[in-house]
């Protein structure tokens, strides 16, 4: 008896799936349909890219057999290209990859610059989803004195399982970084500022089993710029998961119902991002740590403007095309990424 390779694993899995997405029953739990067709759309491109070795090495074989030399090189190149690609599919994805998030940007240090510099960071990430076809909803948002944004909280989501929204944009978690002459500096003088980016994947109930007696909820009257009151009621809620100190506070919606579906939302991503962060630590594979300081010194990427360039600090990604990059075309940076993740799986599976 044999034993079982990857890729056949892989093609077992699929063809289970495949079952299982074909009976009726399995679509009256929409949820656990959802998931079984993120893992199916998931496992596509490795299950073509198998088809497609079967298919090539049928090729070589039969002219080797013919004796046809010219065309058994091509194949031997074809080949290997097919089964490099296999390898880099087989890499363990992270398991939420194919989730929707929650996307937080705050800003940090600079004042109104870091706030207008948020404010650039939301517009790129809305474009970039627009570009992807994703859907983008403000959960809260805090406007800064003069734009932009001192923190905003957005969900971002995909209708397509093979397009989903977690596995890209989880490499924007960390200190943004701008240079710039800001619009309030009347010397032309370059300012440095930054904004924190935080990236969770969205939970759904299924996900995070929250015991409502861990909850602490507690209402206030919702503020504005100053401090003023804007709301006659207690509508503002704040929720504080006891067990882990995690807290949420939510007063963008008009109604204390309507902040609280917000709030455990918002809750119930980041225990799940916890819950993760805690097993990727147990398997020894913490994946580099999105930054929750808005420190400079903790930049990931660097936006300057002087030179019309960005780069990104982890992949060593450069390029001189700051107002594209800013205007949504972020692929490029974030397939630098992902290739970097790849090569550091591959490598530290080579070590194992």
């Amino acid at each position: 008896m044999t034993n079982s390779t990857p890729t056949d694993a892989a093609l077992a899995e699929y063809a289970e799936l495949e079952d299982q997405l074909a009976d009726p029953g399995v679509h009256a739990d929409q949820g656990r349909a959802r998931e079984l067709g993120r893992r199916y759309a998931e496992l596509g491109p490795l299950v073509a890219a198998i088809r497609e070795q079967e298919a090539a090495q049928g090729d070589l074989e039969a002219a080797r057999e013919l004796g046809m030399d010219d065309e058994v090189g091509e194949l031997q190149e074809q080949l290997a290209e097919i089964e490099g690609r296999i390898r880099d599919l087989l890499v363990p994805r992270d398991p939420a990859d194919g989730k929707d998030c929650l996307l937080e940007v705050k800003a940090g240090e600079g004042g109104d610059e870091s706030a207008l510099f948020a404010g650039d960071l939301v517009r790129m990430y809305t474009r970039y989803a627009e570009q992807r076809g994703w859907k983008i909803e403000i959960i809260s948002a805090t406007e800064g004195e003069l734009g932009g944004y001192k923190d905003i909280q957005l969900a971002v989501k995909s209708r397509d399982p093979a397009n989903p929204v977690f596995g890209r944009l989880k490499y924007e978690g960390g200190v943004h970084r701008v240079q710039r002459v800001p619009v309030t500096e009347s010397q032309g003088r370059i300012h440095t500022s930054a904004a924190g980016v935080l990236v969770l994947p969205e939970a759904e109930e299924v996900d995070v089993e929250i015991n409502q007696n861990d909850l602490r909820i507690d209402v206030y009257r919702s503020s504005g710029p100053g401090g003023q009151s804007v709301n006659t009621t207690d509508s503002a809620v704040r929720i504080t998961h006891i067990p882990t100190g995690v807290t949420v506070a939510m007063q963008n919606e008009k109604s204390q119902l309507q902040n609280k579906e917000a709030g455990m939302r918002v809750l119930r991503a980041r225990l799940l991002a916890l819950a993760l962060e805690e097993q990727a630590a147990k398997d020894s594979a913490v994946r580099g740590a999105q930054i929750r300081t808005v420190d400079r010194s903790e930049k990931v990427r660097t936006y300057n403007f002087p030179d019309n360039r960005v780069a990104d600090h982890r992949s060593g990604y450069k390029a001189n095309n700051l107002m594209q990059v800013l205007d949504g075309d972020l692929d490029p940076v974030i397939q630098s990424l992902v290739d970097a993740d790849t090569a550091a799986k591959l490598a530290g599976q080579d070590s194992a």
